[in-house]
């Protein structure tokens, strides 16, 4: 290697680390600024939780910011709240007046319990899933996939699975309580709709991670030799799993922003329904505090899991796992089948419910549903069908959008690799979630709001893949030879880098439209996206909640449209790639 070479390449790490740097610290300032770049003023948020009864003259406020030691200045509270924080000092809530460390380590301690069952079971199912595909690489007939199980089971997003358990086993067969932390019972719900759709994932991945290694000379020769099936079964394991670990880490990180959800249906005092009390009580310390505890664990998983993958693969590749093979793609018709009956089902539903009226209130107050009524009429009397023809076109419009962004930030970012990799990473192992309370501190909840929130995490895993598109284009030997020939930089981007890089990340972007959705509409479930009296899906199921047991079909019919998205996405993605 060359001295230029071996200078290029220390000063591209250099860069790559200060963007890691630069993205964590951006990250901290940010929420340690949260009073200051909120929209509604700080000291009159404390002075109606803690003085109602005193007028908000400014005077008045003027006290209350001074107590709040908000009157020194934005770099003098940073100050103060980093080194508070460097103490384990979290904070004083807003609202109570109280210290907050206590209770929210109690809550997250309650969060990392769920979540320890909700690993387990995703592992478990992951093992159950991928096992047949093992068995099938030790035999040398590899296979494809995880059947329909687990498609439907990555599909469902975890709130929405939470509603449908509440529904079957707490309200349908009573086995469970369907709110509350009070027995060892208690966890079996939570646990079941945090880890199904992780658990799903990580079979999906792992059985498609054996069938490329399934493939390689390697495991040709072992077989001929005739290894024991035990210790080739091993040896495609160790292989296979160091692909899937830096998603594991990444599922494991994925399980807090999908509790917020899960505890607020199931009323689990986690630190996920902290998070959501916090941003909407506008209790910003408390919403603070939280989000470091949330940081710090994901900090925590990613060192655990670099630590794992470095074990399987030893130090001399320890910093990645090796490429796999990609499986030999072949097209079967009849997988079309599922994806194709699910856009049907929702064409008719658009047709019958878009003429209708989803805001006229005459129906009838929770009227069951009946030939005039398919889906029966919500709390307001207002017809669900309707709601749920017209929540399709705000939902979907609303993720067309947030895709949009997402593909142009992401394009710009990959292009930027190396000043890009820091952001890209903090974004990446970001759920919408967190980023929607952030948001929602910030200018309230809103459907805008809500679109922002997904666009802040969602360029991610389009920037990753647009700066490994850019990089195999750029390794093209006619682009290579352009600065030889005279074309600078900026044209041979524009003309030859970027039309090579577009076709392929738009369709990646297409992929993510039908999960943009879901996120769209686990922010309105929450509170946090859409208001009332908007028709978004989301919306509907926070809505209809609260009816669960008198009425099911308030929630039924969002919950099996979301369903429906979801798993025609899904089935539609992976009707592509399939293995001889």
């Amino acid at each position: 290697m060359t001295a230029g070479g071996s200078r290029a390449d220390l000063g591209g790490a250099v860069l790559v680390g200060a963007s890691r740097a630069g993205a964590i610290a951006g990250l901290i300032g940010l929420v340690a600024l949260l009073p200051w770049v909120a929209a509604t003023d700080p000291a009159s948020t404390v002075l109606r939780a803690r003085y109602a009864e005193r007028e908000a003259t400014p005077e008045a406020v003027a006290a209350v910011r001074a107590e709040l030691g908000l009157d020194a200045g934005p770099l003098a509270f940073l100050g103060d709240w980093l080194g508070g924080l460097l103490r384990g000092d979290l904070g004083t809530s807003w609202v109570s007046g109280r210290p907050v460390t206590a209770g929210l380590l109690d809550a997250l301690g309650v969060s990392l319990t769920l979540m320890a069952h909700a690993l387990g079971v995703a592992l478990v199912l992951a093992v159950l899933l991928a096992l047949p595909s093992l068995r099938a690489a030790v035999r040398g007939r590899p296979r494809w996939g995880v059947g329909a199980i687990g498609v439907g089971l990555t599909a469902v997003p975890e709130f929405v699975l939470a509603l449908a358990l509440l529904l079957v086993g707490a309200v349908g067969l009573g086995w469970f309580d369907p709110y509350g932390w009070d027995s060892p019972s208690d966890v079996v719900l939570p646990a079941l709709a945090l880890g199904l759709p992780a658990g799903g994932l990580l079979g999906r991945l792992l059985a498609t991670a054996l069938t490329g290694v399934a493939g390689e000379p390697w495991v040709a020769a072992w077989r001929v030799a005739r290894c024991p099936a035990p210790a080739l079964a091993g040896a495609l394991l160790q292989r296979a799993l160091p692909s899937v670990l830096g998603q594991l880490g990444l599922v494991v990180v994925g399980l807090l922003g999908g509790a917020v959800a899960v505890e607020q249906v199931f009323a689990v005092p986690g630190l996920g329904r902290a998070m959501l009390g916090a941003a909407i009580a506008q209790d910003l310390p408390a919403l603070q505090g939280s989000l470091v505890l949330v940081l710090a664990a994901a900090l925590v998983v990613g060192l655990l899991v670099a630590l794992l993958r470095r074990a399987l693969l030893g130090p001399a590749v320890g910093a990645g796992a090796l490429p796999l093979p990609p499986p030999v793609v072949v097209v079967r018709r009849r997988d079309a089948v599922v994806p194709l009956l699910g856009l049907a089902v929702l064409l008719v539903i658009l047709g019958a419910g878009l003429v209708r009226d989803p805001f006229a209130p005459d129906r009838g107050r929770l009227t069951s549903p009946s030939a005039a009524l398919p889906f029966g009429a919500d709390a307001s009397g207002r017809d669900l069908l309707a709601r749920v023809a017209h929540g399709a076109l705000s939902t979907l419009g609303a993720a067309v959008l947030a895709v949009l962004a997402c593909l142009l930030l992401g394009l710009v970012v990959g292009v930027c690799q190396r000043v890009g990799t820091g952001p890209t990473e903090v974004a990446n192992a970001a759920p919408p979630v967190l980023a929607g309370l952030v948001v929602a501190a910030i200018a309230g909840p809103s459907l805008p709001g809500a679109v922002v929130a997904v666009v802040a995490v969602g360029w991610a895993p389009l920037a990753a893949h647009a700066a490994a598109l850019v990089t195999e284009s750029r390794a093209q030997p006619h682009v290579a030879l352009l600065p030889v020939l005279g074309v600078g930089r900026v044209r041979g981007l524009v003309v030859h880098v970027l039309p090579a890089v577009l076709p392929p990340l738009a369709r990646h972007a297409v992929v993510r439209l039908p999960a943009t959705a879901l996120a769209l509409a686990s922010l309105g479930f929450l509170g946090l996206g859409s208001q009332p009296p908007s028709p978004e899906w989301g919306r509907l199921l926070a809505e209809g909640s609260p009816y669960l047991e008198r009425a099911p079909w308030t929630v039924l019919a969002p919950l099996g449209a979301l369903v429906l998205v979801a798993v025609t996405a899904v089935a539609a993605s992976v009707w592509q790639p399939r293995s001889r």
